[in-house]
């Protein structure tokens, strides 16, 4: 029964995907707001932890900005997903031809350096795109640390979008050999440290004023190699069009102590929960972020099958 299943999740994702590739960017946003219109209709269980945490994270405003948020949200990923699969039909000079860049003196001084660069973000934005359009202007291949989704035709799927413009996937077993491989041949390495993360791989950071345990990968992985740490974001500014942010580099930890730790995962959070603040419609509230509070008990999958947190959600 799981074959059959999987064999029809991917003929789904294939016929969506010519779908996508052969319509306008106009008619595939669309096509992509409406799969999210559905789920936001049907998809009960992330919708009231989408509300619950948004409620958490904006407890100023009216409920019903609140559920604008939470509709907008749905409609955001159903976008990305229709988008990320018509941009990777692109040649190298299309997907060029519809990107800008602001900060690329960042990661240009961290390959100067000679050490690699460590680029963070979270389900944020257009994460997967940045990730392929970084990789095609740059002629330099990146590391994207990731989770192997469940269905291996989708898998594979999944590994050719990425790897589309020389992007390679990086998964647990193993992880931390690869990454450290990859920084010392000056390569980038990508990685997203918004979900939640079990101790004693985690520290506990302040998330919109909430605990929330996260990965200090990032540190420790930026302590040892001296990789330059740059957050990435990356926003929509017509159909089809792209604003690709690489911010300031995060000074890495001083040091090896928990204090030091702490400090620098925080300074990386702070600046992620700056662009969730500025364009919290952009952000996966579906999560269940902050765990061992008032939540919702959901299973940790991703409800779309390219993006959530058990759907490659690891990545970039």
């Amino acid at each position: 029964m799981r074959r059959v299943r999987y064999r029809l999740e991917y003929a789904l994702v294939r016929l969506t995907m010519g779908l996508a590739r052969r319509c306008s960017w106009g008619v595939t946003r669309a096509m992509g707001a409406g799969v999210g219109r559905l789920f936001h209709a049907f998809d009960g269980r992330h919708r009231r932890i989408a509300l619950a945490n948004v409620a958490a994270a904006f407890p100023h405003r009216e409920e019903s900005d609140q559920r604008a948020i939470v509709h907008e949200v749905f409609l955001h990923f159903g976008r990305l997903i229709f988008e990320l699969m018509k941009f990777t039909g692109l040649t190298r000079e299309e997907m060029l031809s519809r990107v800008e860049w602001e900060g690329a003196q960042w990661p240009d001084a961290g390959y100067a350096a000679g050490r690699g660069v460590l680029f963070f973000t979270g389900h944020f934005g257009y994460w997967e795109i940045q990730a392929i359009a970084h990789a095609a202007a740059s002629n330099r291949s990146i590391g994207v640390l990731a989770r192997a989704l469940d269905n291996p035709a989708l898998h594979d799927l999944l590994e050719q979008i990425r790897g589309c413009s020389g992007n390679f996937s990086i998964y647990r077993r193993g992880a931390i050999r690869r990454v450290l491989r990859a920084l010392q041949s000056n390569q980038g390495v990508a990685m997203l440290i918004d979900q939640h993360i079990q101790a004693p791989d985690a520290v506990t950071v302040n998330f919109f004023d909430r605990p929330a345990s996260t990965t200090l990968a990032l540190a420790m992985i930026a302590r040892r190699t001296g990789a330059a740490v740059i957050p990435v974001f990356a926003m929509s500014t017509a159909p089809g069009r792209y604003r690709m942010v690489f911010e300031h580099p995060v000074e890495p930890p001083q040091d090896d102590s928990p204090e030091a730790i702490l400090d620098f995962t925080q300074r990386c959070t702070d600046v992620l929960e700056m662009y969730v603040r500025r364009h919290p419609e952009l952000w996966l509230w579906m999560h269940r972020r902050w765990r061992g509070e008032d939540n919702i008990d959901v299973p940790d999958h991703g409800m779309f099958p390219l993006t959530g947190p058990g759907g490659g959600g690891d990545e970039l």
